[in-house]
């Protein structure tokens, strides 16, 4: 990641206001949902944070975490996207794989993945 690009995704959440959040356990990791307001409240956005705990040398915890920035303009791209990756690993890869028979547990449905309500 680029110093400026760090820099702006840190300026902007110093000015927001949150709006909606989702946690999502999923194993190891929980993943955040949060919709923000820009300030003056004229816009929104939706920040993805993937965080994961692990356990230092000193037995103490920290998280690491890597977020993502998704614009009101980018919602469809990225919501195809996501649909095509997903139904292409579902359709080819997890089929295919050994040991994958009908025992596998059906996940989430991304199908009708929407970001209107955001």
């Amino acid at each position: 990641m680029y110093s400026e690009d760090y820099e702006r995704a840190r300026a902007q959440e110093r000015n927001t206001e949150d709006v909606y959040s989702k946690p999502v356990r999923a194993g190891k990791r929980t993943y955040f949902f949060d919709v923000k307001a820009t300030k003056g409240n004229n816009d929104f956005y939706l920040t993805i944070t993937e965080s994961k705990r692990r356990q230092e040398q000193d037995g103490t915890f920290s998280y690491d975490k890597h977020k993502i920035f998704l614009y009101k303009e980018d919602f469809e791209k990225f919501a195809e996207g996501l649909e095509d990756a997903v139904t292409y690993i579902r359709t080819r890869l997890l089929k295919e794989a050994p040991g994958s028979g009908d025992n596998q547990p059906d996940g989430p449905s991304f199908n009708n993945v929407s970001f209107d309500e955001f």
